[in-house]
């Protein structure tokens, strides 16, 4: 999910989300690339951030990890 969404914007999802039980896994690819945009991202319970254009391989990198691969 993108950082920049209008009203209710992609930190605030992140952070309603990770109260649920079975959340998803969250990947933020987003133009905010700081050390504390990263932070924020983080803090907020993305579990990736990716800087767009987000690296076809790097997406690759990150989805393998995830809790729910089957590559794992």
């Amino acid at each position: 999910m993108d950082i920049g969404l209008p009203e209710v914007d992609g930190y605030e999802v992140a952070r309603r989300l990770c109260g649920l039980t079975g959340r998803p896994y969250l990947i933020a690819p987003t133009g905010y690339g700081q050390p504390d945009d990263v932070k924020r991202a983080r803090d907020a319970g993305f579990d990736a951030h990716l800087l767009k254009p987000v690296d076809p391989d790097a997406l690759a990198k990150v989805l393998s990890a995830a809790p729910y691969s089957r590559n794992s």
